[in-house]
């Protein structure tokens, strides 16, 4: 299948956040919450500019909130998760974390190794 370079960056982009989710997930199932946590904000900065993904994301720092019975991350994820479905195809914070101990609105550095992958969405 081809398709042009901006389908192909997305699917790029898609596959990196699939990757961060699966990592995440499996610390938090290891209860390295720390490690669960740090991977679902970088599956955060991927996922900003794709509704669904994006709410996953903010999902997944929830139930990290949950387990922590962290109440001020879990009230920012639930307001978090409202803004990215409304959000996502209008403007975001590019680089942003997505956790509540930042604020919702503040652009963020990209890590260098996503940087190449958001590129085009800069």
């Amino acid at each position: 299948m081809t398709g042009n370079g901006k389908n192909s960056n997305h699917a790029r982009i898609l596959a990196a956040f699939h990757n961060e989710m699966q990592i995440a997930d499996q610390a938090r199932n290891e209860n390295d919450l720390n490690l669960a946590f740090c991977h679902y904000e970088r599956a955060h900065i991927l996922s900003q500019k794709y509704t669904f993904p994006h709410i996953r994301s903010h999902i997944g720092m929830l139930r990290i909130g949950l387990l922590r019975k962290d109440m001020r991350e879990i009230f920012g994820q639930c307001v978090r998760m409202i803004a990215a479905l409304v959000f996502s195809k209008l403007w975001v914070p590019l680089g942003n974390t997505g956790g509540a101990n930042v604020s919702a609105l503040k652009p963020m550095p990209i890590p260098d190794d996503l940087k190449t992958l958001l590129k085009d969405l800069q």
